[in-house]
C-alpha cells in the first residue's frame, strides 16, 4: 500500500510536472487548485508566492536528481556512468513531452527572481561537476574520448544533454538524448 501524499506533496509534484511541460510561466495557482481538488488559497496556504513553490520545486527536483546521481556507484567504469546519467534524461522526457525542470527555468531566467536562478545554477554546476569526474575518469581507463579539459567538455556535454531533451521533445524520439552520449564514447 502507498503511503498517502500530504496536499502540499500533491501541490509540489504538480508544480513539478507543469514546470517542465510548460516552464514558469505556462501554469497559475488555478492550474494547480484544479489538478488537487483544493481552492487557491489553500495553495497560498502553503506556498505564499509563486517563487515560493517554485524554489521548492528547483530543491525537490534537484534533491532527487542529485541524489540518483548520487546513487550510480562508484565503482563502475567511467562509460557505464555515462549510460546511466543518460538513462535519467531520458526518464525526464517521460512520454516525451517533458524536459528537464531546471533546463526549462534556465530558459525563463530573466524573470526569474535572484534566489530562483541561483538555485538553478547550483543544479547546473553540480551536473557539470559530477560529468567532468566521470570524464576525468574516462580518459584515465581509456573508455571516453574528451578534447581539452574534463571541466569545459563536462560544460558542452552538460548543454548537449539540456539541448538533446528540448531536441528530442521536438521531434518525438529520444534518439537525439542517445546521440550525445555517442559522442564521448570510444568504440570497442
Amino acid at each position: 500500500m502507498e503511503p498517502t501524499t500530504t496536499v502540499r506533496e500533491q501541490i509540489l509534484d504538480h508544480a513539478i510536472t507543469l514546470i517542465m511541460l510548460r516552464g514558469y510561466n505556462g501554469f497559475s495557482y488555478r492550474d494547480l487548485s484544479s489538478l488537487v481538488g483544493v481552492k487557491t488559497s489553500s495553495i497560498h496556504y502553503y506556498f505564499p508566492s509563486k517563487d515560493d513553490l517554485v524554489l521548492e520545486a528547483v530543491n525537490a527536483y534537484s534533491n532527487e536528481v542529485l541524489g540518483a546521481l548520487h546513487g550510480i556507484n562508484a565503482s563502475l567504469a567511467a562509460d557505464t556512468k555515462l549510460s546511466k546519467y543518460a538513462k535519467l534524461f531520458g526518464r525526464t522526457l517521460g512520454d516525451g513531452n517533458q524536459i528537464c525542470l531546471c533546463g526549462m527555468l534556465a530558459a525563463d531566467i530573466e524573470s526569474l527572481p535572484d534566489n530562483i536562478r541561483q538555485a538553478v545554477q547550483a543544479f547546473f554546476k553540480a551536473n557539470e561537476n559530477w560529468l567532468a569526474k566521470v570524464l576525468a575518469q574516462g580518459v584515465q581507463e581509456g573508455t571516453l574520448a574528451v578534447n581539452g579539459k574534463p571541466e569545459n567538455a563536462a560544460r558542452a556535454l552538460y548543454a548537449a544533454f539540456q539541448g538533446s531533451v528540448l531536441a528530442s521533445r521536438l521531434f518525438h524520439t529520444k534518439a537525439r538524448l542517445e546521440d550525445v552520449e555517442a559522442t564521448v564514447r570510444i568504440a570497442r
